[in-house]
């Protein structure tokens, strides 16, 4: 196709393939720095001569975080996490987003619950009445306070309408005709066909419940029920000399608060980098499909 093409066509190609080529090694060298540094010998970080490759290699900073008994109950809330959140969002999600994606003679309602949701993303009511809200609950300080107050993301919500919507009414008319009901329509029809739009989301929320660490630092009142970015929030951002123990000071002595802090950060990046392959082929399609109709 590219042969055929005019010099300026041509050109046009070549010159995007290196734009987006620049922006791929501008996002990926930050990654591969923090890998690095993870990886190399404390001297040589303290002296700056790390950049893209280890010197002095070593596994030090490896074995000291995942040695930490603090790091690894933190990594187990985040996995519990999103084991259990994910599974609650993408059902709630479906089950709002398909009826507000039929047609006012199916439900008349429709619009008006629409709109209720939708006022939920123009307005909010600040983070105390938020606060106050989930206390009145009673599951603050509990696992449930990271699940709860974010089972329904609007805006998934949003995108899985629209793709419903995409969907032709003659397969669904089809099988309600065959004796179907709107159940058997929605998990065998309308779950199947979005299966793009479903794995965008289903990856949206992944991230979302993996690497939030807001509602830890405020949910939680014991550091002992933080999930992980919360955890590295208060070890490398805003550091709680409470949370370090003293044989922690004593092994930093063998490595470096900056390799120590690039392996947690390393490693909580991990699961996103080796679940996001798995989804990327359904990402462009599912949002794509998801943004408008038809």
């Amino acid at each position: 196709m590219i042969k055929n093409a005019s010099k300026g066509r041509r050109a046009f190609v070549v010159i995007n393939y290196l734009f987006l080529a620049a922006i791929a090694a501008v996002c990926i060298f930050p990654l591969v720095n923090v890998l690095a540094i993870s990886l190399s010998a404390s001297s040589a970080v303290g002296a700056g001569e790390v950049k893209l490759w280890p010197i002095g290699f070593n596994l030090k900073s490896y074995e000291f975080v995942l040695g930490k008994p603090e790091f690894a109950k933190a990594f187990l809330i985040s996995l519990e996490r999103v084991a259990i959140g994910v599974p609650v969002n993408m059902l709630l999600t479906i089950l709002v987003a398909y009826p507000l994606s039929r047609e006012r003679k199916d439900f008349r309602f429709r619009n008006a619950y629409a709109w209720y949701f939708v006022v939920t993303i123009l307005f909010s009511g600040g983070l105390i009445p938020w606060y106050m809200t989930i206390k009145s609950t009673g599951i603050i300080d509990s696992f449930w306070a990271l699940i709860l107050p974010g089972a329904v993301p609007v805006f998934n919500v949003i995108l899985l309408l629209n793709f419903f919507k995409t969907i032709p009414e003659e397969i669904e008319e089809a099988a309600l005709i065959d004796g179907a009901g709107r159940w058997q329509a929605l998990w065998k029809i309308a779950v199947p066909l979005s299966a793009p739009a479903i794995a965008t989301l289903t990856l949206f929320c992944i991230v979302t419940h993996w690497n939030s660490w807001f509602e830890g630092l405020i949910l939680m009142n014991s550091p002992d029920n933080y999930p992980l970015q919360s955890y590295l929030q208060t070890v490398i951002v805003n550091r709680d000399m409470s949370l370090i123990s003293a044989a922690e000071m004593a092994r930093w002595s063998e490595i470096s608060d900056r390799t120590s802090k690039a392996a947690q950060v390393f490693v909580a990046m991990l699961p996103v980098l080796l679940v996001y392959p798995f989804l990327q082929k359904y990402f462009a399609e599912g949002i794509v499909m998801g943004s408008v109709k038809g």
